[in-house]
């Protein structure tokens, strides 16, 4: 292997700049630790974090309570989970886009986007989006 692209070196590299992550190999890009060290320096570099991480919960948990837009990257089956879709958007209110449809339907979850992000109301369903309770 070659030693440029050991973790240490991948490590050093996304630290400075977490956008960084995209040039790792698809085994860095697994590497939870590499990956967080990204986040922490670039939310942006969540992209380039390797698809089977968007498949593991726990790393979405971890993930969204970063960044709460880290939603849009996690498989849909995680996309529908209620309390990744919670810790999202009271992470960012504005994740309340990347939730599934029933999701947006759901008065509880609403408001706490709404109450992190006003601006969360226009991705609700639009029935929610009419209730005075949450204008």
């Amino acid at each position: 292997k070659s030693d440029f692209m050991t973790s240490e070196v991948v490590l050093a590299a996304v630290q400075q700049n977490g956008r960084a992550l995209r040039y790792a190999s698809a085994k860095l890009r697994a590497d939870r630790g590499l990956v967080f060290a990204a986040l922490e320096e670039d939310p942006l570099a969540l992209r380039y974090a390797a698809s089977e991480l968007w498949a593991d919960r726990g790393f979405v948990l971890a993930a969204v309570d970063r960044d709460g837009l880290a939603l849009q990257h996690a498989v849909l089956e995680l996309q529908a989970d209620a309390e990744i879709a919670l810790r999202a958007v009271e992470q960012n209110g504005l994740a309340l886009r990347f939730a599934v449809e029933h999701l947006r339907a759901d008065r509880q979850l609403v408001l706490a986007a709404v109450e992190e992000n006003g601006a969360a109301l226009k991705f609700a369903d639009v029935e929610l989006q009419i209730d005075s309770e949450l204008r």
